[in-house]
């Protein structure tokens, strides 16, 4: 088995840190590295990341908060792992998620590989219905919204190397995709849904004016396209926003 990075960045995480750990440490696939980097917590997070005493889990702790992505791309500059994946602290996977995900990379000959996952609340109560990935997402499909999750995605490091996260405020990861898709074809789709997401009432990304901003600023400052073509793409971004959460 090839060595997977699983990469996760930590605030806060107490009241779920543990499941989240159980459901990466039930997994068939036993190869792999959890690298999370705790942005300065203030809970009890730390001692209990500490408290695992699992070799595979490498725990660093940020002397100040800057913020996910820049831990993310922490995790990133140490990861050693042929495969690159992406958990939250309060997200779940189900046991067979990196071997069946790992298991099409390889025998497709892919290097961007996701799946369909299960929406729930915080207290893995049914929220929505599940969202279903599509298949072949493209880096001009990507423009019209980010269906890519970080919680089921997995690519090849080996053949498409590292892609840090971009300094874009709250659309880092969107921003991330794009620039991935640059250097391959296609995101894969595996339809059945091999985890489980936490929608949280406190979750940034629940303030969708100030978020639809950002996404503004990825077309317009990162990607540097005119108030026409931003504006025209944070428009398609936002409908099927709408349609992602059962709203139109």
């Amino acid at each position: 088995m090839d060595l997977v990075s699983i990469i996760t960045p930590c605030y806060n995480s107490e009241q779920f840190i543990v499941e989240t750990y159980q459901s990466i440490f039930n997994q068939t696939y036993k190869n792999w590295e959890w690298i999370i980097v705790d942005d300065c917590s203030k809970d009890n997070s730390v001692e209990l990341i500490k408290s695992f005493n699992d070799d595979r889990v490498k725990l660093f702790v940020q002397d100040n908060n800057q913020g996910a992505a820049v831990a993310r791309n922490k995790a990133l500059d140490i990861a050693k792992g042929k495969y690159i994946t992406f958990i939250d602290s309060d997200d779940l996977w189900l046991p067979n998620f990196l071997e069946t995900t790992i298991n099409y990379l390889e025998n497709n000959n892919e290097n961007l590989v996701y799946t369909s996952y299960k929406r729930v609340d915080e207290n893995l109560n049914f929220a929505l219905n599940d969202f279903i990935a599509i298949d072949k997402i493209n880096r001009n499909r990507i423009l019209y919204n980010c269906p890519i999750p970080m919680l089921t995605s997995v690519y090849n490091a080996s053949e498409i190397g590292i892609v840090k996260f971009p300094d874009v405020e709250l659309r880092e990861d969107h921003a991330m995709w794009i620039d991935l898709l640059e250097r391959t074809k296609y995101a894969r789709a595996i339809k059945e849904s091999l985890a489980i997401y936490r929608m949280r009432e406190n979750s940034v990304s629940r303030n969708k004016w100030n978020i639809a901003i950002k996404q503004y600023n990825v077309y317009n400052k990162y990607l540097r396209m005119n108030i026409i073509q931003s504006s025209y793409y944070t428009f398609f971004w936002a409908l099927n926003g709408l349609k992602k959460y059962g709203k139109f």
